[in-house]
Order: structure tokens, then sequence, then C-alpha cells
């Protein structure tokens, strides 16, 4: 059972990146799922949501620090939840980690 986080990296102030987040050994499609990140000497710090309702009631919330630059999304078939990343700032920079509620991958890291 196991989360696992790519698509961090180095960036400029504006630009995007998109997360992704794979997960197996769980049935994906009935876990809502969400991205977390901590910033260095920071408290962990929740950022978006979505739930695990059918699409077309599936809902998503976010942060009201990240509200209007990312996205979250899903695709059942592939287990994966994805974080788009848009107009990224300076004080995006931490360690992002998905998780389930319970479960938490090994995070990666985003640099802005």
């Amino acid at each position: 059972v196991q989360l696992v986080e790519s698509g961090g990296g180095l960036v400029q102030p504006g630009e995007s990146l998109r997360l992704s987040c794979v997960a197996s050994g769980i049935t994906f499609s009935r876990h809502d799922m969400s991205w977390v990140r901590q910033a260095p000497g920071k408290e962990v710090e929740w950022v978006a949501g979505i739930t695990s309702l059918p699409s077309l009631f599936r809902a998503a919330s976010y942060a009201d620090s990240v509200k209007g630059r990312f996205v979250i999304s899903r695709d059942n078939a592939n287990n994966i939840v994805y974080l788009h990343l848009t107009h990224l700032k300076i004080e995006d920079t931490a360690m992002y980690y998905c998780e389930n509620g319970s479960l938490r991958g090994q995070s990666t890291q985003v640099t802005v």
C-alpha cells in the first residue's frame, strides 16, 4: 500500500508544474484524496482535496492561499491524483505530499 508523488522541480516565479501521485494497494476510487505541503520550518498545510464521488458529483476544495492558481484532479482508471500548480510564488516552495487521510506519500519537492 503506497502513494508515490512525482513532478516536482525548480521553477521561476509565475511558472507552472503538474504533480502526480500514483496509488497502489488501495481501492483508489473509494478514497477522498488531498495534497498537503510543508515548507522548511513550518507546519504541514492542507492545500487541496477532491472527493471520491463520480465525476458528475465530484467536488474539489482549496486553501485560500492557492485558490485560483492550483487545480486538483483525479484519474480513477489509473489510480492517479494530480495537482496542477500555476502562477507559482516563492512562498509555494515546499515538500508536497498526497494523502488519503490515513496514508501519506514520500513527497515531491517544489522550489520556486
